[in-house]
């Protein structure tokens, strides 16, 4: 057996072995779209507007892949992270930084102008997350798609079994929000079609697909993989049916949709 190494694809550790493809559903439906915008602009860097994004998780690989990225944060302090990572990684020239929230998005960053715009980890701590996917759209160019990644109901609800807190569980699953007490850090979590339903209410966005976040590659124990040889990496292969097969798809901890801006 190979020995197992610990790779970063997109800000997420894979534990596979060297010779295995990434295991990570949500950073290659990313690189189609962002094919697919490069072509659209003629081979132009895509446009990529990331809300909330932080110290430059997706935002620095991103760049790397030739992008332009804008991150719009309201923490002074990840964006100074951000331009560090940024200039190690010698991207600095296509990552640009704004501070700001999503409230006064199309003000910090102009409507309409995104190819891809993400919005990961960001409905869970927003005032109003209707509100914050209107001006997720607002922000999208016609034929350009939004990202969002969602902490998911259910698996708050197995975790909480997991771990013998039975009233905790439970209040998840009947909570609106999806909370498990008001110690809970995150203000909601969402299941599919709370997502679905207020992504495309208003109209101006189309969801396209829907899919579980490394629904079970997290779950393998470092250093029992056999290597997957000529024939491909089946943890790969295997994660890309769960990640869109319903149950396995609603249990993933995070939920990724990906959504169209009609053109």
């Amino acid at each position: 057996m190979r020995p197992l190494t610990r790779h970063t694809f997109y800000g997420v550790a894979v534990s596979r072995a060297a010779s295995f493809a990434p295991v990570d559903v949500v950073a290659r439906t990313l690189r189609v779209e962002l094919t697919a915008a490069r072509s659209r602009r003629g081979g132009a860097a895509p446009r990529v507007l990331d809300v909330g994004g932080g110290s430059g998780t997706w935002a620095v690989p991103l760049a790397a892949d030739g992008c332009d990225v804008t991150v719009v944060d309201s923490s002074a302090n990840a964006l100074a992270v951000l331009r560090s990572r940024a200039r190690d990684a010698g991207v600095d020239a296509g990552v640009h930084a704004i501070q700001g929230d999503v409230d006064a998005l199309v003000d910090a960053v102009g409507a309409a102008d995104a190819d891809l715009v993400l919005g990961h980890g960001l409905l869970e701590y927003v005032d109003d997350p209707a509100e914050a996917c209107r001006a997720l759209a607002a922000a999208t160019a016609p034929g350009g798609a939004v990202s969002l990644l969602v902490a998911g109901r259910f698996a708050a609800v197995l975790s909480r079994v997991v771990a013998g807190r039975l009233a905790e569980a439970r209040q998840v699953l009947v909570d609106p929000a999806g909370r498990w007490g008001p110690d809970d850090p995150l203000r909601r979590r969402m299941d599919v079609e709370e997502i679905r339903t207020m992504v495309e209410a208003g109209g101006r966005l189309a969801v396209e697909r829907v899919q579980g976040h490394r629904v079970l590659a997290d779950l393998v124990p470092d250093g029992v993989l056999e290597p997957g040889g000529a024939g491909g990496d089946p943890l790969a292969e295997l994660e890309d049916i769960a990640a869109g097969t319903p149950p396995l798809r609603d249990m993933a901890s995070r939920l990724h949709v990906l959504a169209r801006r009609p053109s």
